[in-house]
């Protein structure tokens, strides 16, 4: 009796483990490449670690010139936040505007949907040597195609006043995936909403902000997060585009702390600026969530309370 109990045990523990063994390898993952970097960065941001000699602990030194010492950390602070306030809205307002294209019931829309989406699979280096050539003022077709118009284009890359605006055409060209997301959410939409509405003489525009807006809003909720989080880390785009130029006027926080790494090597300083944008998107993503309740409709939500107000009637 006590080895059949005993055995029954195994059996239990060995169930129990047996999901983990199969997602051990995603673990081992997370802890070597992900949490264990993490921390260590955080170590490192309480040290003065240059490569070429043994690290000193500093304190809160680095932080300390960071917020003091520093007047770079400011300007590049604030073109990385003017950035994100000009790229999230247009690449949302794109994606969204795609998406509802590609829904459409049309010939040849599975073309459009693949052509919308190719850019997003593109790597960030041939995305930069495109659009490096798109806006060259000397020899790019953008330019090109306004001087066959008897128009003189801006000088888009080389200007500090175009500079950012064309880091944020460039960012925004790769809004496949997001476009992708607004359009399954889309797609699950009962076409018998629109056909009440539409008995009801709503037109196009009526039923997209009465149906198809409110009920996509978790998707956007969503998608509003990830492309805060990607612009607030952008750095591929304007280092090879750019590298920061003219004057700086492009001298993102992200290339502000790969300089402080590996130009400057300064690896517990780089350290620290980086667990501050850490702490930043941190903020700004608890923020979203809690104005979330004001704006994000959740149908089920919706129809519990129903229930409850036709109950107390």
């Amino acid at each position: 009796m006590e080895q059949a109990v005993a055995r029954h045990k195994r059996v239990r523990i060995i169930g129990k483990l047996t999901p983990y063994l199969f997602i051990s390898p995603w673990i081992v993952g997370l802890l070597l490449f992900t949490i264990g970097p993490l921390v260590f960065s955080l170590v490192m941001s309480f040290f003065d670690w240059p490569v070429t000699s043994a690290p000193k602990f500093v304190g809160l030194e680095n932080y300390t010139k960071m917020f003091t010492n520093d007047p770079q950390f400011y300007k590049s602070l604030a073109i990385t936040l003017k950035f994100a306030v000009l790229y999230v809205p247009l690449s949302l307002i794109t994606s969204l505007i795609l998406a509802m294209l590609i829904s459409q019931p049309v010939k040849g829309v599975k073309i459009f949907r693949t052509i919308f989406y190719l850019p997003a699979v593109v790597s960030g280096v041939a995305v930069s040597i495109i659009w490096g050539w798109i806006f060259n003022s000397k020899y790019g077709i953008l330019n090109y195609a306004l001087s066959l118009l008897g128009i003189e284009g801006p000088k888009w890359l080389i200007d500090p006043a175009s500079a950012i605006v064309t880091i944020v055409i460039a960012s925004a060209w790769g809004v496949g995936t997001m476009m992708l997301i607004f359009y399954t959410n889309i797609k699950g939409i009962s076409p018998d909403l629109y056909e009440s509405a539409a008995i009801d003489g709503a037109g196009s525009i009526r039923q997209f902000t009465s149906i198809t807006l409110p009920l996509i809003t978790p998707t956007l909720f969503f998608n509003l997060i990830t492309s805060t989080i990607s612009a607030l880390q952008q750095l591929t785009l304007v280092l090879l585009l750019t590298n920061g130029g003219p004057l700086k006027s492009t001298y993102f926080y992200g290339l502000f702390v790969y300089n402080n790494a590996f130009k400057h090597h300064k690896l517990g300083y780089a350290s620290a600026n980086a667990w501050f944008m850490f702490i930043i998107i941190l903020l700004l993503t608890a923020l979203i969530f809690k104005s979330s309740s004001a704006w994000v409709f959740y149908e089920n939500e919706v129809k519990h309370e129903r229930k409850r107000g036709g109950k107390k009637k």
